[in-house]
């Protein structure tokens, strides 16, 4: 019996080994071919550009978006826009996230305040929030304080949305276990409800990256003299078009480096749940 189980055991090992040696060649496999990809296109436009394919005023091209991000990285103006853009972002995407979980956190609390809400909710999120990026600049200043309540504003009822539908959807028969033992509703909230939404958070964080980012460039767009979105608007212009390729190049940098923050964070709360 004993002879059986250790040929089990080992025979478990080997399998669970062979599995994740796959399952990490498999990740190889589709970073290759992300990357592989990448530059795939980065070639195919340099010699479009070289070839004269395309109109390199209208769509520059990889050497020349290249060669000017060398010269503003001399000078070091362009890393003081990329540290404006970023520090707005940042500010505006974490206030914005725990702004609104903590008002999902209320809706679920009372649930006299969430049908109230319900519809105020709705419409809030029907609306076109760059487009109220104007109103909400004046009331909040021109100046960094009104691009970061804009990159708030636009994740805000995004994330109290999408975090208040995760707390509904928390098994109801764990709450009444709990509530059968006497727990409050703060215990239940903190031992039930919020790990039981940690998906849910994160996905809103991931949702959040992108909208952040749209706020930050809008208000940028609007009354900004420094950051990424002033050299888009910039460039366009005095019709730089390399100049307006480059920065939107850079912010698809910075959008993927702040994504992939909120993916190692997701892995670190899973292992930690």
């Amino acid at each position: 019996m004993s002879h059986k189980n250790t040929i089990t055991n080992t025979s478990f090992s080997k399998e669970h080994i062979n599995f994740i040696k796959n399952h990490k060649k498999r990740k190889k496999e589709i970073r290759i071919t992300q990357i592989s990809l990448l530059v795939v296109f980065f070639a195919l436009w340099e010699i479009a550009a070289k070839a004269n394919l395309i109109d390199t005023f209208l769509t520059s091209s990889p050497s020349q978006m290249w060669y000017l991000f060398i010269k503003l990285a001399k000078d070091g103006s362009i890393f003081n826009h990329i540290a404006i853009s970023s520090f707005e972002t940042v500010v505006g995407f974490i206030t914005g996230t725990l702004l609104g979980t903590l008002i999902a956190i209320l809706l679920w609390w009372s649930d006299f305040i969430s049908k109230v809400l319900d519809p105020y909710m709705v419409v809030l999120n029907a609306l076109p929030k760059t487009a109220l990026a104007p109103i909400i600049i004046l009331w909040a200043g021109a100046g960094i304080t009104g691009i970061i309540v804009t990159a708030m504003t636009v994740s805000l009822v995004v994330t109290i949305l999408g975090v208040y539908g995760g707390f509904k959807e928390v098994d109801e028969d764990k709450i009444k276990m709990l509530k059968t033992f006497g727990a409050t509703k703060l215990q239940i909230l903190d031992k039930v409800i919020i790990p039981a939404s940690i998906p849910t958070i994160i996905n809103a964080l991931k949702i959040n990256v992108g909208l952040s980012w749209v706020g930050v460039i809008v208000g940028e767009f609007l009354v900004s003299q420094a950051g990424i979105g002033y050299l888009i608007v910039y460039g366009g212009q005095v019709f730089k078009l390399d100049l307006v390729m480059t920065s939107v190049l850079i912010l698809a940098v910075l959008a993927a480096l702040m994504y992939q923050g909120v993916a190692y964070l997701e892995k670190k709360l899973i292992k930690y749940k």
